[in-house]
């Protein structure tokens, strides 16, 4: 028998000794068990973060220098032996890889022990599409995919893609592997529901069916480390997994929150799996004549770098929180059903992480107009920080409906937040007299930035982060005011289409009152923004579902849309993009900002 712990672990970006600090203790927590682990797995780059970019250079250390930073927290700790799988960036022979060590750590005077480094695998496949870019920034391993001994048995290494390339998993297995580790840092996309009924982000439901197959096929244990936390918007859910030798599911960790999956995994369990189905068997009889070229390399011994001298990262006072120990689509074919209980729980730890962990803010400020989108936004930040720590601001005009203002109030005194009400109305028509009267679209641009000036200004008085209510839908159609609406530096509605964001407040509560009446931005009296684009959001979501996706407006007609529509909600979307863009900035040297010097939003 052997227990295995994985630890969910969210670090703190680009800060390596803090982070090696935080693996430490919980190193230190896991070995304090009733029954300690003999290995702890954590994630794809514990010690840095996934998305640093070009920040990569800054936190990349040889596999020689995390060993001995590990060895040096852990050895005072007078705990037992124990073997330790990280992930990491890695200095080796003046490249950087995206890597995984594996070492053994403990007293090294102890007969029982003997510390050292057992194994480091250099992630091969490269993920340089939708979200990644890892090409960019670092090397390709060129060391292949190879099994090691460890004190209880043999195991192997596949990082994040390696893994959902089959090859891989199948050499480990053949080279003799156990155990396959896969250390993984994916950002969970899309809801769905796994064979067993249970919610899950889309990801991690094809994460599972990958690790299953990996398990069943070969008969070996797998073990799914995955981050959490969220990444500039990116959410690393967790939801880490052991799988035994039958594909069948032995633990799963919790939905993005850090914790301590432990699980026991009887090593026999393998013999009587490939008995009972004898693939990899079949596959090594059989090899020979598939594959006649592959025959059999020379073992080599994977070489590091040993620890760089000047590197050794001192350590920081950061005590270690303990964490949880864990033991043991599309509905309806409607491509815009959401999961109401999922997604929930994803955009409340997404403000959690965004305000609070990575810009150290404890308090938020969200503009209240008494519509759904800010309802929601309101509804999720009050959650997410606490009632306590949500300032609502109304914003009127002189000619805003009264019902706005009503609405607004209804929610601010349903959630029992603290509100402010100033009125833009002395500060428009100020400006405004300077300038001559204006038409209502600039006038109404005018009251819209007015509103981000209040924000803004507020929030630095109050020490508290503006929180956006955009919704994807507007994004997409340009129908929001450049420099206004969709300034707030985070935003938890931004990638839900309006009608999804209706059922997402209906689904937390905001009152019906709200739900029920015509979205409008209430620039002008009378105002409605389905009559401004002349489509209903109904109407339009699903079309722009599947532009974005790549289809063109003949292929969106072809599955039954009306043309008209499709041409009109098209032309909004190609008219719109530069309202989606940074300002153009004129490149004159090799250092430019977001193109040369390449730093993540929360570094």
């Amino acid at each position: 028998m052997l227990r295995i712990a994985v630890s969910q672990f969210r670090p703190t970006k680009g800060e390596y000794a803090q982070n090696v600090d935080r693996i430490a203790g919980v190193l230190g927590q896991a070995m304090a068990l009733e029954v300690p682990p003999a290995l702890v797995v954590f994630p794809e780059t514990a010690t840095s973060g996934y998305f640093v970019e070009g920040g990569v250079k800054d936190v990349a250390v040889t596999a020689g220098t995390l060993f001995r930073d590990l060895q040096t927290r852990y050895e005072p700790l007078g705990a037992p032996p124990v073997d330790v799988a990280v992930g990491f960036y890695e200095v080796f022979q003046n490249h950087i890889f995206n890597s995984c060590l594996y070492a053994s750590l403990g007293n090294a005077s102890s007969r029982d022990a003997s510390p050292g480094i057992r194994h480091v695998h250099r992630k091969i496949f490269l993920p340089t599409y939708g979200v990644f870019d890892e090409e960019r920034f670092v090397d390709s391993g060129q060391d292949g995919v190879r099994a090691f001994d460890t004190a209880w048995g043999r195991a192997a290494i596949l990082i994040c893609e390696d893994a959902w390339h089959s090859l891989c998993g199948t050499i480990a297995a053949l080279d003799g592997a156990q155990l396959i580790l896969v250390p993984s840092a994916s950002p969970a996309r899309g809801t769905a529901v796994d064979e067993d009924g249970t919610r899950l982000p889309a990801s991690m439901v094809r994460w599972e069916r990958v690790v299953r197959g990996i398990a069943e096929e070969h008969g070996v244990f797998v073990v799914l480390a995955n981050l959490v936390g969220f990444e500039g918007g990116k959410g690393f859910p967790g939801a880490s997994a052991v799988l035994d030798p039958n594909g069948c599911l032995v633990v799963r960790g919790p939905l993005f929150e850090e914790g301590l999956i432990t699980a026991d995994i009887d090593l026999e369990q393998i013999t009587h799996a490939r008995v009972d189905a004898p693939l990899l068997s079949d596959l090594q009889k059989a090899l020979p004549g598939l594959l006649p070229s592959l025959g059999k390399g020379k073992t080599r011994k994977v070489k590091f770098d040993p620890a760089a001298n000047g590197t050794h990262a001192s350590l920081i006072p950061h005590p270690a929180s303990p964490v949880r120990v864990v033991g043991g689509g599309a509905r309806n074919g409607d491509p815009l059903a959401i999961d109401g209980d999922l997604v929930h729980k994803w955009l409340v730890a997404f403000l959690k992480d965004e305000v609070v962990r990575r810009r150290g803010f404890t308090r938020g400020i969200v503009g209240v107009s008494g519509g759904v989108d800010s309802s929601l936004t309101a509804f999720l930040a009050a959650e997410a920080l606490g009632k306590d720590n949500v300032i609502a601001v109304r914003m009127p005009y002189r000619t805003s409906s009264p019902e706005s203002l009503a609405h607004a109030q209804l929610v601010i005194d349903k959630l029992g937040i603290r509100s402010l009400t100033v009125d833009i109305s002395a500060a428009v028509d100020g400006y405004l007299a300077q300038i001559g009267d204006a038409d209502p679209t600039r006038k109404g641009n005018v009251m819209a930035r007015e509103r981000m000036i209040v924000l803004f200004d507020l929030s630095a008085k109050e020490q508290a982060l503006p929180i956006g209510t955009s919704n994807k839908s507007e994004r997409l159609l340009g129908y929001f005011t450049w420099h206004a609406d969709d300034t707030p530096p985070v935003n938890p509605l931004g990638d839900l289409f309006k009608t999804q964001v209706y059922a997402l407040a209906r689904h937390v509560g905001v009152p019906e009152q709200i739900l029920a009446k015509p979205p409008t931005p209430d620039l002008v009296p009378g105002q409605e923004t389905e009559r401004d684009y002349g489509f209903t959001y109904t109407q339009a979501d699903p079309i722009l579902y599947y532009l974005i996706r790549g289809y063109k407006p003949e292929d969106v007609v072809a599955r039954g849309f009306d043309a008209a529509l499709v041409a009109a909600v098209h032309r909004r979307l190609d008219s719109t993009h530069w309202k989606r863009r940074l300002p153009t900035v004129a490149m004159v040297s090799g250092t430019a900002i977001g193109e040369f010097y390449l730093r993540p939003v929360d570094y």
